[in-house]
């Protein structure tokens, strides 16, 4: 089949809960915007029936199709995922999330080339969200660290993500870490490489509890900080 214009790259882990409705409901609400696009299921390591369920939605939908990278690792699969694409406009969504409105304003600023990478930020004015306070106020010191170590200039980098795929799979393909801060390396680099970036205010309700428990993680998220300050001012 021909490339389409747009790729929807979606990491899932143990979604079996959500993961059929939220495909189905996402498709519904492209529809109105007459999109040619792909929808990419980057899965990683599900111990559930996240793969059953990707595989029917593949046999079903002829627009999903899904990778699995087979370890229970974010980054590589959201890294996978943007090599996988074959639109030049990549959205970078959440399972979870799905917001359709942040879709259509990020592929219009791509459309007008007015910024290479647009960021769905919860923490800028005009953002809403509704997380749990102690989950804001844990992304607010999450940026908090980045801008001090790694002179991060934006206000969010994980969650939502718009850009020219031709521009950033360089990037991906040179980001030495993987798991919860791939994310947050791509955004900084790509700032480094002094691409257009282009924070627009995001609205954050979930749809699910956190895969992943927020505590267990902390100590895994320090660590790849630490991995992260070496790859970004050590190795450049």
């Amino acid at each position: 089949m021909p490339a389409p214009e747009i790729s929807i790259v979606i990491p899932v882990y143990n979604e079996e809960g959500i993961l059929h409705s939220a495909v189905v409901d996402l498709r519904e609400r492209l529809t109105p915007f007459g999109w040619d696009y792909e929808i990419v299921l980057a899965e990683n390591g599900s111990r559930d029936r996240t793969i059953a369920i990707a595989l029917e939605l593949e046999e079903k939908y002829p627009e999903v199709r899904h990778i699995s990278v087979g370890e229970p690792n974010y980054g590589k699969a959201l890294r996978m995922g943007i090599v996988a694409a074959r639109g030049e406009l990549v959205l970078a969504d959440e399972i979870d999330l799905c917001d359709t409105d942040f879709h259509r304003q990020a592929i219009d600023i791509l459309r007008r080339d007015a910024a290479d990478l647009v960021i769905g930020s919860k923490l800028i004015g005009g953002a809403e969200d509704e997380r749990p306070l102690f989950r804001h106020a844990a992304s607010l010191l999450y940026t908090g660290m980045l801008r001090a170590l790694l002179g991060f200039r934006g206000t969010d980098s994980h969650g939502l993500k718009g850009f020219r795929r031709s521009l950033l799979l360089p990037v991906a393909e040179a980001c030495l870490v993987e798991k919860d801060v791939f994310a947050s390396e791509l955004v900084i680099r790509a700032h480094r490489a002094a691409l257009r970036v282009v924070e627009i205010p995001t609205r954050v309700m979930e749809k699910r509890p956190p895969t992943i428990n927020l505590m267990k993680r902390v100590p895994n998220v320090l660590k790849s900080i630490v991995k992260l300050t070496w790859a970004i001012r050590i190795r450049g």
